[in-house]
Parts: structure tokens; sequence; C-alpha cells
């Protein structure tokens, strides 16, 4: 052999030189191809979600542990790509909407009376209508809604004890658009310190938010509670966007809400305690399984405008105002599937609505206690209708299998 000749330089297919250096390289590949998709722990590696989202790159992985967050995960114009999704794994974490009450901020103008002038930076009419405080851990509407019928806010002078209020001032001069300005009261027994009352204040707007152009995202084991708006709250232009096994627990409005032309997949969701369970709107296209809702407010299922809807294994515990509300609009149709779907009402009757421009394909499905008004469109097939079966024969839905899947998916 001469001084420094390749020993593999001129190796016949059938030699063992080749085969050495083939196999060296399939050995190699591999661990080139695995560097390339990095590992972010919050906490660790990078200080904050926000910072961990800005980080990865298409392949990467986001990791959380499992306690409670008072942040947000927020991405905005984020792309993984083909097969090569950018995933948080919330293992299990809560994100935490509220803040423990600063009393620092707050001023006693009565006995008992508490009041607060800036308690956020921005206000408008529609944060208000979904408001709320947390007293001892218990979430507090005053029988309010952002979505249906609302009591009107009480004056100050009204307040019980673990009621608050907002007055609203006359418009500011140089207010930006929709803002408005006025405070917050809340009522305490006489003599309780607000430092001793454990308040909390919803803080931040989402658990999830999504903005501009979003591609080749994986969201999964994560639970958001306590935003004034919704748990996961999907704006803008989305595309092969996955969510598993998500939860959101007593949100302001929406459990989850997608909007524009967003498009999204959620297989494992768990609507509990919000104002509306799942709320999509605009041109988006949406598909749900394998979903829990229960203790809604306003809606439990309210799909809007021209989207393309699906709902496939899904018990609702339906005690909202309003059960379900398909509707479309003159300028499209707003189209909704259904299979295996169970809406059992807890309360009083109610009539679900199918309105005009709205179709519905309903398989397998049993609304009980619950009516469904259509004036739009609609087929059924082996469906039951508050007890009366779309064709003789028909069973409805495999209640024993709902009932299991939501003892399994509606605690973490």
């Amino acid at each position: 052999m001469k001084p420094g000749r390749d020993p593999f330089a001129g190796a016949c297919p059938w030699s063992a030189s080749f085969w050495q250096r083939k196999h060296f390289f399939l050995w190699i590949l591999p661990v080139v191809s695995a560097v390339q998709a990095a590992d972010y722990y919050v906490g660790k590696d990078v200080p904050t979600i926000a910072q961990a989202i800005k980080a990865a790159q298409p392949g990467d992985t986001i990791h959380l542990e499992a306690r409670v967050y008072r942040d947000y995960a927020g991405f905005y114009s984020k792309k993984g790509e083909p097969g090569k999704p950018i995933t948080l794994d919330g293992h299990g974490a809560t994100l935490e909407g509220s803040d423990p009450l600063d009393p620092t901020q707050w001023k006693e103008v009565s006995p008992g009376l508490f009041k607060n002038e800036e308690l956020l930076p921005r206000l408008d009419d529609a944060i208000i209508g979904r408001w709320f405080f947390l007293f001892d851990g218990k979430m507090n509407l005053m029988g309010r809604t952002s979505k249906g019928r609302s009591a009107p806010l009480k004056n100050p002078a009204e307040l019980l004890p673990g009621e608050w209020t907002f007055i609203k001032d006359p418009p500011h001069p140089g207010a930006k658009p929709l803002q408005i300005h006025g405070s917050f009261y809340i009522k305490l027994a006489p003599g309780r310190k607000l430092e001793d009352a454990n308040i909390a204040v919803p803080v931040r707007s989402a658990g999830v938010q999504f903005g501009g152009d979003n591609a080749h995202l994986v969201i999964k084991n994560l639970t958001a509670t306590h935003p004034y708006n919704d748990g996961f709250n999907i704006h803008g232009d989305c595309r092969e966007v996955e969510f598993e096994n998500i939860r959101a627990i007593e949100c302001g409005d929406d459990g989850i809400s997608a909007h524009e032309s967003a498009q999204y997949r959620v297989n494992g969701f768990v609507s509990i305690g919000n104002s509306t369970g799942i709320c999509d709107t605009g041109t988006s296209q949406t598909s749900y399984t394998k979903v829990f809702i229960a203790e809604c407010v306003g809606f439990d299922l309210y799909f809007l405008d021209e989207g393309r809807y699906s709902l496939q294994n899904v018990l609702v515990l339906s005690s909202a105002q309003n059960p379900l509300s398909i509707n479309g609009r003159a300028t499209g149709e707003c189209r909704m599937r259904m299979e295996n779907v169970c809406i059992r009402r807890l309360v009083g009757p109610a009539t679900g609505l199918v309105t005009s421009h709205a179709v519905l394909d309903a398989k397998d499905c049993t609304f009980e206690n619950l009516d469904v008004k259509v004036t739009g469109a609609a087929v059924w097939t082996n469906c039951l209708i508050n007890g009366t079966p779309s064709t003789a024969g028909a069973t409805g839905a495999d209640l024993e299998a709902l009932n299991a899947l939501a003892a399994k998916i509606k605690t973490p």
C-alpha cells in the first residue's frame, strides 16, 4: 500500500473492504440525522416557554414538567416541516391563566369593599363580558357569559361577600379604538383582610394561542385553565396542526376555538366549566375525536360561518344555556359531520339548532332530553333524538363506550 492511499479506493462491490466502508457510512448516517432534532426542557435548557418556541426548529420537541406554569404558549407564524413537526409536550403540565391578587393595588373604599382602577393595562367590552375572579379557587362569573344570556353588572353597594363588579367610565379622550376604562370592585366580609382572602385574577388571555401562519405543529398532554378568554385560541391560517390529550378547564370564553382559515385535528379533548365547550368560526376546518364536555355556561357546541367540522366519539353532559348550534351564512354553508355523539341534557329541556345555510350529517348519535330544530338541512342515520328513532330500529350512540371514554380522559 502506498503512503496516503485510500484503502477502500477501487474496491469492487463484492470485496470485504467495500462492505466495511458501506457499513461504516450506514452506521454514521443515523447519528448525523439524530442530532438534527433537539429537545428543549423549559426551566433547564431555556428559561421560558416563549424562548423555547422561538428557538425550536422542525423536528424539535419542547418539554414541560407535570406542574403549574403561570404562563402561556404562543405560536406566531411557527412552522415545522412534513414529517418533522415542532412538538410541545406538556407531560401533564397546566398553563394557569390567573395570578394571585396583589392587595397593594386595591383601595378599601368602604368596610369590606375594595376598588381597583388599573387592574389590566388595557380593557374592552369583550374582556369584561368574559371576566371572572377566583375566590378560594372557585370561579365566579357573576351569572355572566360572553355568549348567551348574562346578568347585568351590579352596583358596588349591592355586592355580597365573594362577589365583584365593574363600573365603566365615560369615554376617555385619546382612548384607542374599542378601549374602555373603569373600576373593578370586590366585596369581602367586613373585617377580612384582602391579603388573606385567597383571590386570583385572570391576567392571561389564553393558555395556547396561535396567530399568523402556522404549520406542522403538535401540542399534547397539556391543560389550560383560568385565562379570561379561550383555553386554546387558534387564529390565523394553520395547516397540519394536531392537538393530543388536551384539557381546557374554567376558561372565560371557549375551551377551544378556531378562527379565520385555521385547520387542525384534535384527538382527546376535555372541556369543563368554560363559557363555551367548543366554538369554531370563519372558514376553519376542524375535526375532534374522543371528547368530553361538561358544566359549560353559554354553549356546549357552537359552530358557525362557512367552516367544515366533524365530531366523533363525543360525550356532552349538557347544562349550558344552548346545547348545540350550527349556524351558516348567506355567503356559504356551515357543514358538520357527527358520528357516535351523545348530548345528554342534565337540566331543563332545550333545543339544538341547525339553522339556514347549515348542514348536519349525523350518524349513530343520541340526544337525550334534547330536541333539534332544523331550518337548514340534516341527515339522520341510526340516531335517537329525544327518544325518537330516526328510522325504525335505530340504536343511537354507543353509550357504554362513550361513558368509558369519558371516565378515561376527563382526568389527566
